[in-house]
This record gives structure tokens, sequence and C-alpha cells, in this order.
């Protein structure tokens, strides 16, 4: 016959991964295992009028709006006060105090000032601190429809009450939990609740009783997620904080931010500033007192002592080298939220990654087809329509066209050729497919309109499709055979069932959704029933081929992965897919060994967790309690943990973790939880904020280990001054001290800060976070620095060409200015790196800035306005030469002891008969 019509089913042969979450509590009723009038009834509602007017005002009255409720925002004041009470900021106010009592007004003024910028930037990050609860308020849907009286009625979302009838269709949010009553080929997108990247299938069946998994409840609706198909009526059971979206709200609020490892060093190095400083200015002053020294001169020795002492420009130097950081970072399309959430990067031992959307492209591909027996390789990205179709050499190649017409007629997605989807993005995969075979899939539809359908529905797992068109060939009306239709090379199903279960486990173990296609033609005699019952005639249909669908991974991700393990971070892939797809994508990321699902680890206690956790690297099918549970125990083990998501669904593990690192192409919820945000959601960009973070910590270091070498030095100064009465205790005049603090140290800063750092970081293990800026080892670097410095500059005070006055120039005074002066320049210049040498390239930056301070100590001591102000005297030939080679005592101890180290590293350790070779360590940094 001439016009025949031929119908294109597709029959998933394995069912699509979803993500799982369980949740609402012990006490929540299991509406899903009841039976949908029951819940309608039990609700006290009516599935065919709704609730009346003044029932529905009543409840909520009772209940409350169904919103989001927000927590009130920290006072402005009492965040500064808070900021004001760190240790650093109370011996800052002190030193002001101070100074303006000695009528040191410029002092007082400049640390002041350090104060006032301190509590500004401290009080301007904390605002942020609680605003991912109430960006969950901002996903409330503006209005509904509801049936109320019997009468369908729009109602804002706000005043929908438990037991509200709402009818959902193809486009909609919805915009409370509930029980579904009745629905055509449902489905909802669920990503921003589960993570699941493919649209979920929904109906009304009961589900079994017991604890059934937030994703596999197929009869519930939850609010904020979209419906992509269909349409349904669903009795609302939850509203506001009573909703899954409510209880992510409630984990928000409860989670408490860790300090980071930054500011958890900079405050025991506090502690440590805090003892040196007051306990040396105390004995200075029971020295003082008990020799009779005048209250006005005592007070100038404090003072001077106490600037020597305490590094006011710590707090404020911090911040300008981490703004620095942010800046970098920025530029590389990475923003962070708080300045030290860029050294929090550098400590990062672990990243817990989201999958969909961050390690893939969050949109549907084929990537396989089983056609004629043969295996055929698709490739390309995403919704993008080109991409090579490959196979094995020799292969024969099957005709398409059967496979390219159920990819068009049986979907109604669009996608334009930006990639633009209009549909169900696993329909917009089949779309993709057939451009990629080269068949335009709005033309075919154009050219073969549809004539009858059978509606996808989860009970029987296919769609169905019949077309007119004309071709040649024998009606095959009742078959069961492989091979397109009218091919002429069909054969009996039997003959290759095998090979396609084969072919269908294969797809299935590697994390695929299986689609199959099929196909028939229908005789003129069979028309009528077409119209009249379309599901009779899906039987002997004729095998076509199989696809497997993958939300691909981002050409990055790989890669990415790979540098982070090479810098000794584990990461593990956290997601809400099951655990078979989950594994696959692990593979082939090339992650550590051990793959467990929600279920799995929801059996396993803390401890057995912890001790399981170095072999497992992949989990699938987990709930938000299950991520921030993992975030939670591996903190507790002593882990910096970096967290990774785009969904709602992540957002309390991402406020929970050291750092939260969110995409900018997520929700809004996940960006105000997170730490971080990635603005081209390219987890390639995290590790290199990882890079800029380890040198930012780095700097940070150099610049305590190069400031700490000052403060002890003019501290052992000040107080062997005292303690044998050189000088009386004056070793430098206070005027002194604030022209090495403002020439000389500033510059050894900027040294610091524009130092490119060690090309090396990222190969090297995490630094421990355990092991502090004062650590055992850094102490000791400090105290022998320090030491040599102070040596140098207390020679000429003993030893100078004259006798030193506190209150006249000296040749001797001027020399041990001079000595401390240059001590520092040499000081900044070899101490910018360690353990590799300062003097390594680029070199000429730095010796360009160190001019600088040297310069300045040279005028100090030849301009007459300088040398009344600081009490300083030109110096004989001799007497430079001497104060050169004095201050070269530091740079020389400092290179040969980083050469001594770097010795020691490299050397082999030695391994006895059946040693075993450990696992890389964190490295302990902070020397």
């Amino acid at each position: 016959m001439a016009d025949t019509v031929p119908m294109t089913p597709t029959q998933p042969l394995a069912a699509s991964p979803r993500s799982a979450i369980t949740g609402g509590g012990a006490a929540e009723a299991r509406w899903y295992a009841m039976e949908a009038g029951a819940v309608v009834g039990a609700l006290g509602s009516d599935a065919q009028s709704g609730l009346s007017h003044v029932e529905a005002e009543r409840r909520l009255s009772r209940d409350g709006a169904n919103e989001i409720a927000q927590e009130e925002p920290p006072s402005v004041w009492a965040i500064a006060l808070g900021q004001l009470r760190d240790p650093m900021n109370i011996m800052l106010v002190a030193v002001t105090v101070v100074s303006l009592l000695i009528s040191q007004f410029s002092t007082a003024a400049i640390v002041a000032f350090l104060i006032a910028l301190n509590l500004t930037l401290g009080t301007r990050q904390e605002l942020k601190a609680r605003a991912s609860v109430d960006a969950l308020s901002k996903m409330q849907v503006p209005q509904a429809k509801v049936l109320r009286s019997g009468e369908l009625r729009l109602v804002p979302a706000v005043a929908i009450v438990v037991g509200d009838i709402v009818q959902l269709e193809a486009g909609d949010i919805v915009p409370a939990d509930g029980r579904i009553v009745q629905s055509a080929t449902l489905e909802t997108q669920e990503a921003a609740l589960t993570g699941e990247s493919a649209p979920i299938a929904k109906e009304a069946r009961v589900l079994p009783d017991g604890e059934v998994p937030l994703g596999d409840r197929s009869n519930m609706a939850f609010q904020n997620t979209s419906v992509t198909r269909g349409t349904a009526t669903i009795v609302v059971t939850a509203t506001g904080m009573h909703t899954q979206m409510g209880q992510i709200a409630t984990m928000l609020t409860s989670v408490t931010r860790t300090r980071s490892p930054l500011q958890r060093e900079l405050d025991s190095l506090t502690k440590v500033l805090a003892v040196i400083a007051w306990s040396a200015v105390a004995f200075i002053f029971i020295v003082g007192l008990a020799r009779g020294i005048p209250g006005k001169q005592l007070l100038l020795l404090g003072t001077a002592m106490a600037i020597s002492a305490i590094p006011t420009g710590l707090p404020a130097f911090v911040s300008g080298l981490l703004s620095m950081g942010a800046k970098q970072l920025a530029e590389a399309k990475a923003v962070v939220k708080n300045l030290t959430d860029v050294e929090t990067l550098g400590a990062t031992s672990a990243i817990n990654t989201d999958k969909t959307g961050t390690l893939t492209m969050n949109e549907m591909m084929v990537s396989v087809m089983y056609v004629g027996g043969s295996w055929f390789h698709v490739e390309g990205e995403g919704y993008a329509k080109s991409g090579a179709i490959t196979a094995v050499a020799g292969a024969a190649v099957p005709d398409f066209t059967r496979l390219a017409l159920g990819l068009s007629l049986d979907s109604d997605a669009t996608v334009d050729d930006n990639g633009n989807v209009v549909g169900d993005p696993t329909e917009a995969a089949l779309v993709v497919l057939a451009a990629k075979l080269g068949v335009d899939a709005e033309e075919t539809r154009r050219a073969y309109p549809r004539l009858a359908e059978v509606p996808f529905d989860s009970d029987y797992k296919f769609m169905a499709t019949f077309h007119r068109t004309t071709l040649d060939g024998t009606v095959l009306s009742r078959c069961s055979h492989s091979g397109g239709p009218l091919s002429g090379s069909q054969v009996a199903i039997a003959e290759t069932r095998e090979g396609i279960d084969e072919a269908n486990a294969r797809m299935g173990g590697q994390g695929l959704r299986v689609l199959a296609f099929a196909a028939r033609l229908v005789a003129d005699a069979e028309l009528s029933t077409m119209t009249e019952d379309p599901m009779a005639l899906t039987q002997d249909l004729s095998f076509v081929g199989m696809v497997g669908i993958i939300d691909p991974l981002r050409s990055e991700a790989k890669g990415a992965v790979h540098t982070a393990l090479e810098a000794g971070i584990d990461v593990r892939m956290i997601t809400g897919d099951h655990a078979v797809t989950a594994k696959a994508i692990g593979d082939s990321l090339g992650l550590g060994p051990g793959a467990i699902s929600g279920s799995e680890l929801q059996e396993l206690s803390d401890a057995e967790l912890l001790r399981r956790l170095p072999q497992l690297h992949v989990f699938g099918r987990v709930s938000p309690e299950d991520k921030l549970r993992l975030a939670r125990i591996m903190q507790q083990s002593g882990l910096v943990v970096a967290m990774t998501g785009d969904a709602v669904n992540d957002a309390a593990a991402l406020k929970q973790a050291d750092i939260g690192v969110a995409m900018g192409s997520g929700s809004e919820v996940t960006k105000q939880a997170g730490r971080m945000i990635l603005t081209d959601d390219n987890f390639g960009t995290l590790v290199h904020a990882v890079e800029i973070g380890r040198r930012v910590y780095d700097k940070v270091v150099a610049y305590v280990r190069y400031q700490m070498t000052q403060l002890l030095a003019l501290v052992l100064l000040f107080v062997v001054a005292s303690a044998f009465d050189i000088n009386k205790g004056v070793v430098l005049t206070p005027s002194m001290v604030l022209y090495l603090l403002f020439f000389a140290t500033a510059a050894g800063v900027v040294v610091i800060a524009v130092d490119p750092g060690d090309p090396d970081v990222m190969h090297r293990p995490p630094r421990d976070p355990k092991v502090p800026i004062t650590n055992h080892a850094a102490v000791l670097t400090w105290l022998l620095y320090a030491v040599v410095l102070f040596v140098a500059a207390l020679i000429p005070l003993v030893a100078g060409p004259d006798t030193p006055h506190p209150n006249q120039a000296s040749a001797s005074m001027t020399m041990t200015f001079v000595v401390m002066g240059f001590g520092t320049a040499f000081n900044a210049l070899t101490n910018r790196r360690d353990p590799a040498s300062g003097l390594n390239p680029p070199l000429l930056q730095a010796l360009g800035i160190s001019l600088f301070p040297l310069v300045m100590i040279v005028l100090a001591t030849q301009l007459p306005v300088l040398q009344s102000g600081l009490l300083t005297q030109s110096l004989s030939g001799r007497e430079w030469l001497a104060c050169i080679g004095l201050s070269l005592l530091l740079p020389l101890v400092i290179e040969g002891n980083k050469w001594l180290r770097r010795r020691r590293m490299s050397a082999p350790a030695p391994m006895s008969v059946g040693q075993a070779v450990a696992p890389t360590a964190p490295a302990a940094h902070g020397g």
C-alpha cells in the first residue's frame, strides 16, 4: 500500500538516575505511602471543591504564611563592638591612649586610623554572614492555581495552606510540598532541591510504606521545583518552614560558620605578641622606676618600647594582602565575600564537589548508540549540534533514517542553534543527536505531522507517536523483529535479544540513561484503532536501536581534578545521583577508590565513617543532611574542607564548609550560603584559587617572619639596654622607631607583597592547619634572626666611636639606627621566600624597592632637619663601612639557614627493609 503510518515509540531500558534526600523528621506523616483520597481526607479537604474560603483563612491564621522565615540581621554596632574586642585591636587602643598621654599625637592618629580600618573591614564582611536564608525567601512563587469552595482561583503563594488543592501544568513552579492526587505525563525538574540533572516522572500511585528517599517519592511534588511536562492536581501537605525547602533553611540557621585558619593563627600570634610586648614594657617600667627615671621620660621610653614591640600594621597589612588576593581571584572569575576566605583556600586539604552543574554541564547528551548490533560513539558538548559519530574501523554503517525519525518525531523539545532548550532536557538530547545525524527535528515534525500518540507514563515507561508518510515495502502489521521496518534485514528478536540486553547492561554500568527505539507500520484497517486505542498498536514492534544519555563532564573538569590531586588535595564527589552513575563519573575523573550510597552512609556511625573516609571518594544518592554530616566529620578530623555546589540542597553544607564555593549559575541560596562564587562555573577556577590562596598565605608567613625578626630584635635591644643601663635604656628615640616604621619597615612590606611567590607552590602538599604560624620551628627561626640583628645593632652602642646620650645626637646611636634600617631592608629581601632563596629571580623589582629605605636612612643622617628631629649625626666613611658590614650579618645567616634546610629536604630519607612509603601528609609551614 502507498499510504502507511510509521509509529516510533521510545522505551527506557534503564531507570534514570535520581537524587535522594531524606527529610521531614520522624514525626512527619508518610503521605507517599497513603492513597491519594486518604491523604485528602486526612488533611480535611475535598478533591472536587477544595477548602472553603473560611477554612483556608482559619488555617492561614493558625499555621502562618507559606514563606521561609528570615533571620534578623545582626546590629552594625553589635558587630563593630565584637570586632573591637579582638585582642590585637585592644592592644592598638592601648597604644593610642598612651601616645595621647605623652603628646605623641601623630602616632595616636595613625594607630587610631588603623583601628578604624580594621573595624570597618570586619564589620562590612560580617554583615553578609546571615544572608543565605533570606535568599530562600526570595524563591517564593508569586501565585498558584488553587481550588477554593469549588472555584479555581489564583491565590498568592504565601496564602496557600495545608489541604489546599493546587493544579499544576508545564512551566509552573510548585508552590508548596504536596501529594499528587492525579496526573497526566507529569515530570518535574528537581535539580535545585536534589541535584538530579534529569526530570523526574511523577504519578499518583501509592509507594511502599517505609523510609523512601526524597528523590524516589514519585507521588510527591516539592516546593520551588518546576513542572517540565504534563499536568497534575496536588493536595498541599506542608507549607513554609515545614516544606523540604524550609528544612534546608532550618539547617542553614543551625550552622555556625567556622573561623578561617588564618583567623585562628592570627589569634594565637596575637596572644604571643601580647605576652612579649606587655612583659617587655612592664620590665622597662619596673627597672626605670627602680632607677628613679622621671615619669615623662619613662612614658617616652615605654611608648618607644610599645611601638617597637607591637606590630601596629599587622591587621591592616594582612587585610591589604588579602585584598590583593581577592582582586586576583576576581580577575580569575572567582569572587570571595570575606578577605580571610582567600587564605582559607590556600589551606584547603579536601574538596567535596557536587556533580551536576559543577563537574558536569547540567545538559543531557547522547554519548553512545547501539544500532544494528554495532556501537557508535557520539562526540560533542551538551546541546551544541556539532559533533562526530565514530565507530570501529571496518564496521558496517547502518541506515540511521528510522532512528532519526524516532529521535525527531517521538519528542517535543526544541533546541536552537545557540543551545537554548525549550522542553524536556532528555528530549533535547535526542533532538541534538538527530542534528548530528543530519536531520532537522522541527522540519521533520512539519513534514510528518503527529496523528495520534500514547503519552509517556511511568507505569508503562514509553511514549509512542503516529505519523503519516509514503514508503515502499511490505506492511508489517503484527511482528516481533529486530531491524528497521521496511529495511528488508529484519530478524527475530530472540536472535538479537542477548546482544541487546548486554548492550543495555553495558550502558547502565556506565551510568547512562538508556532509551530504546522501535517502530512498526499501521495498515489502513488499523487506522480507526490508532485514533480510538493507540495503545493497542504498541505491540509487535521492530527494534531500531538504543542510545545512552549522560550529563557530560565539563571539558576542564578532569584536568582540574588531576591538578588538585597533584597538589595533595583529596577530591570527593558527593551527589544526589545513583551510586552507579556517580561511580562511572568518578572513574572517568580519576578520583580515588571507593563508592558508597546514601543509605549505606547513613548506616555508618561517625567513628566508622571517619575510619573508612580515606577509602571513600564517591558518594551517591546522598541527602543534604549527609553532605552536612560529611563536612563536619572531615573538619573534626583536621581537614580544611572546600565544598562546591549550585543547587539549594548544597546550601547547608556550603555554609558549614571552611570554604563554600557556589557556582555563578546556581541558586541565589547557594551564592549567599557560600564564601566564594565562581562566576564561570569552572572547577578549574577553584584550583587556581587554591594556588592564589597558597601564595597569599606564604606572603603572610613571610611578613610575620620579617616583622617578628624586627620586633624581637628591638625588644631585645630595649630590654638589654634597660637591664644593663646602656644609655639609660634608650637605644633608639621614639622618633627613630617611628621613622624606621614608616620608611624601612613599610618598604619591606611592599617587597613581600609584590613578590610573585614560589613557582612550585602547587607541587607540595597542603599545609597542616594544626601547625600555627607560631609553631616551634618558626619561633626558633625568628629568635635566631632576631638575635643576629640585635647583636649587630647593639655593637655600636657598646663599642661605638663615642658615648651615647639619650637626649643628644651621637655617632654610636646613629650607627645603631643605621644598622637597624639597613638590616630591615636586607631582612625583607631575603625573607620574602622560604625555603627558596630570596635572591632568586625576579630580583630587580625587589632590589629597586629596597633602595628606597636605604636612601631614606642615609638622608636621615645627612639632612639637618632630620638630624635635629631624630637626634642623628653624619657618619664617617669608616663608620658607614662598619654599619654595612654589621647589617649584612642578617641576610648571610638567613640565606645560610635556608640553604641548610633545603639540603636536608632534598636528601633521600633512609628506608629500612620492609619499610613502606606512607601517603603524602599535609606539610607544616609557617617558619
